[in-house]
């Protein structure tokens, strides 16, 4: 029996040791409202009923959306589209005895769009197509083609703008600013929708730079965070000089903890032991209902995915137009589901976790309160979206008084395996926070 009474007390000992406190214990929650998962919904090009047919759509479910805007269309842009070089007439005459190589390809494929012909514009995207695929010599071949029709006179005179471009047509910069008002993000889809693989230097940034200009200019500074190379170009040339210009790109984004899945990659988010998976879908005519469900429903079982959808035409304008009924039905789908899904434009979903991973949070539990400070090193004038944090309190806590400097308001305990917690908004760098029994 003296063993017996021995043994039982060197087991209680530890275990009682190793009792963790609750009280207090505060995190940041993976996405905005402890939601499962995020959901962006985003628009390229700008043609006109995404905005006469689905942002009334979207205004009456309560869901942003984002629209990457080609700009040079829009009248009032200052920036239309030009080509940035040597006279195209030299450009032309130095083809003639000199074959497309590394060395002249770019300027070449620039000057395509700009030689005041109908047809070149073509083998600029074709080109564009090829790079981004890997085959360069295949594109040198094309550019060499078109050079040829060029000096045998196989174009006709005249300006050649790609479809996207004149499907945008309709919208103005006044109209912008109203969506803009209604929560809807703007964002850069370049001046003329080119193919920026195949562009020199100085062309690819007129098109990355003066679009944003004008955006600046037009609706302010919170709407030059976001951009999308048209194309969806994951190209490592481009995104060098374009993450230089945006902050946050569709294409690709630099943060070693997101796991990306590009519209072209056809595999489902899966594991990882990265903190996010970007998943993005893009929907054509030929998309059926029931896959782009699975889409939402995937991300809905997950706790780390970020769905990011890209539509383009609507009711017969733009590339791949799908029907407002379509989409009506596709977003009241996903609103029936809010409960567990953020949904939030581009911008928002990006700065919240890159808030959250570079953010610290410190709680010290006190007799009758808990204090809280988030902090983040990022820049605000970019970074100012609020964090939601999940503190747990004391089991006798019903309601919670939250004060943040002048902000005072009062939540509802909620409760799990390990006790009572609130969750409630937080701005990083405010000061300190402080909760308090109601």
């Amino acid at each position: 029996m003296k063993k017996l009474f021995i043994s039982i007390v060197v087991c209680a000992i530890p275990l009682f040791f190793f009792v963790i406190p609750i009280y207090g214990q505060t995190q940041i929650t993976r996405w905005q409202y402890d939601r499962n998962g995020a959901v962006s919904i985003t628009f390229d090009d700008g043609s006109i009923n995404q905005f006469k047919k689905a942002v009334p759509i979207l205004n009456r479910l309560g869901f942003p959306a984002t629209f990457f805007i080609i700009t040079g269309q829009i009248p009032g842009s200052m920036y239309k589209g030009k080509f940035i070089g040597r006279p195209v007439k030299d450009i032309i005459r130095e083809t003639a005895t000199i074959p497309t190589d590394s060395s002249n390809f770019y300027e070449r494929a620039s000057a395509a769009g700009y030689l005041g012909l109908i047809g070149p514009l073509d083998y600029h995207y074709k080109a564009g197509e090829l790079v981004d695929a890997g085959k360069t010599a295949e594109a040198y071949k094309v550019i060499d083609e078109c050079y040829t029709k060029v000096r045998n006179g196989d174009f006709k005179p005249g300006i050649q703008h790609n479809d996207e471009y004149k499907d945008a047509h309709g919208t103005t910069w006044n109209d912008i600013r109203k969506y803009a008002a209604q929560g809807h993000e703007f964002a850069s889809h370049m001046i003329t929708h080119p193919r920026l693989a195949v562009l020199d230097e100085a062309n690819m940034l007129y098109e990355l730079k003066n679009s944003r200009l004008d955006i600046l200019k037009q609706l302010g500074q919170q709407y030059t965070f976001s951009a999308e190379g048209p194309f969806g170009t994951e190209n490592e040339r481009v995104m060098s000089y374009a993450h230089k210009v945006y902050p946050a790109l569709r294409n690709r984004m630099p943060e070693p903890w997101l796991k990306e899945i590009s519209r072209s990659n056809r595999s489902n988010p899966g594991n990882t032991d990265k903190a996010y998976i970007q998943f993005q879908r893009g929907a054509t005519t030929k998309t059926p209902l029931a896959m782009m469900e699975t889409w939402v429903d995937t991300t809905l079982n997950k706790n780390n995915t970020w769905l990011v959808l890209t539509f383009h035409g609507v009711d017969g304008i733009g590339w791949e137009a799908l029907t407002h009924q379509e989409l009506d039905a596709y977003f009241s789908y996903i609103k029936k589901r809010e409960d567990k899904l953020w949904v939030a434009t581009f911008g928002d979903v990006t700065k919240y976790m890159r808030e959250r991973q570079s953010a610290k949070v410190q709680a010290t539990p006190k007799a009758n309160s808990i204090t809280v400070n988030l902090t983040c090193p990022l820049n605000k004038t970019w970074y100012n979206i609020p964090l939601t944090l999940k503190t747990y309190v004391p089991e006798k806590w019903v309601n919670v008084k939250v004060t943040e400097g002048k902000n005072v308001k009062t939540f509802s305990t909620i409760s799990d395996s390990k006790g009572k917690y609130i969750l409630y908004q937080a701005y990083p760098n405010r000061g300190t926070i402080i909760l308090t029994a109601n």
